[in-house]
């Protein structure tokens, strides 16, 4: 299958197209610089230029393959309401060039923001306007697009998505903690965060670009529910820090936008998932992940 595969030098990304390529896939990335043009080349994959916000190019791209896997966001928390309306149109634009074709579209969303306080469920759906879930408007335009002749999923991942090479939440935390000589968490830390190995996420993803049925709803977990104060204990062993609460009032000032993350309680089920396409992680957990060192020398 020749998968068109958006973000594909990015974190999540490039691992996707390993696994695509290790399962006999060809894969065409997007790439919007110079680059990632020669990253993707490097990779063997083939180079499809444009970007997220360049509507025409995702058409071509989406054309121009047997299915397509959407990974890219930009990630831009000082404008990320554009960041999630460029999103829902990317989603758009693709299911719209793929109507009527069967083929897979497989998309990322998130476990943030649905349900907060339990284990949520492929099963659970926010209310499409809450601030909690901004990346839903996306999930139901892709799986909109079931009911048009797409066969669309939705893969949605945890706040760590861990592995050598995470440039994501944790690394963040580690870098506050050594500015501010404490490694800290918020509250009471028993505020949670789901996980999964990099590895692992790509390939579901895969397993979903192969088999899953349309309208699918898949939970990329590994680690259900990692409590933060446990993340700020195995960061303050590592780098020999005090670790240390965080009141409520203070969290915005120790953490900076971190803070919201950290204080929402996200944990979420993938059991399934598991059952649906058979998908079992292989690879090391968070806590497991981070005691190895290497988010610490990297």
């Amino acid at each position: 299958m020749r998968v068109f595969v958006t973000g594909a030098t990015g974190f999540i990304g490039s691992a996707i197209v390993r696994e695509l390529q290790s399962a006999g896939h060809e894969v065409l990335g997007l790439a919007r610089s110079d680059e990632a043009a020669t990253s993707l080349a490097a990779a063997g994959a083939e180079v499809h230029r444009g970007a997220l916000d360049d509507l025409d190019s995702l058409r071509r791209g989406a054309a121009a393959s047997d299915g397509v896997i959407h990974t890219a966001f930009i990630h831009d928390f000082s404008d990320h309401p554009g960041a999630v309306r460029t999103d829902l149109r990317a989603v758009e634009t693709l299911g719209e060039a793929l109507t009527g074709s069967d083929r897979p579209f497989v998309i990322t969303s998130g476990t943030a923001g649905l349900t907060p306080g339990g284990v949520v469920t492929e099963e659970d759906m926010p209310d499409a306007g809450s601030p909690a879930a901004p990346r839903m408007p996306a999930e139901l335009a892709a799986l909109a697009t079931a009911a048009r002749g797409v066969r669309a999923s939705v893969v949605r991942l945890p706040p760590s998505v861990h592995g050598k090479g995470d440039h994501g939440f944790v690394p963040r935390l580690i870098s506050i903690a050594r500015t501010t000589g404490v490694s800290a968490y918020p509250g009471d830390g028993s505020h949670h965060w789901a996980a999964v190995h990099r590895l692992d996420a790509a390939h579901l993803f895969r397993l979903a670009l192969e088999t899953a049925p349309a309208g699918a709803l898949l939970h990329g977990v590994d680690d259900e529910g990692v409590p933060v104060r446990d993340i700020a204990e195995v960061i303050g062993r590592h780098l020999k820090l005090p670790v240390t609460a965080v009141p409520p009032e203070k969290v915005e000032a120790h953490f900076g936008w971190l803070g919201a993350f950290l204080s929402m309680d996200v944990q979420a089920s993938s059991t399934l998932t598991r059952k649906q396409l058979g998908w079992h992680p292989v690879h090391t957990t968070l806590i497991a992940d981070l005691e190895e060192g290497h988010y610490f020398t990297d």
